[in-house]
């Protein structure tokens, strides 16, 4: 069994953008690799810790963080 694991972040228009158009977006990927024969499996989170930055001799450095991505799970 083969698994495909892509990311997915949906793109709103900050007037008139809603849950409905993330729907849609998610939607158009799942067809998208099921017409390539994949089987759609789920939409899962994951949870990254990006390093800190310490930066030139502590100038510019940056604070660790953080930061969850969605990603849409197919196998074949």
């Amino acid at each position: 069994m083969e698994y495909k694991v892509v990311p997915f972040v949906a793109l709103l228009n900050s007037k008139n953008g809603n849950s409905e158009h993330v729907a849609e977006q998610l939607e158009s990927t799942i067809k998208s690799y099921t017409a390539q024969g994949w089987t759609y499996m789920g939409l899962e989170s994951v949870t990254t810790f990006v390093q800190p930055d310490a930066g030139c001799f502590g100038l510019g450095a940056k604070p660790g963080y953080t930061t969850s991505n969605q990603m849409v799970v197919f196998k074949k």
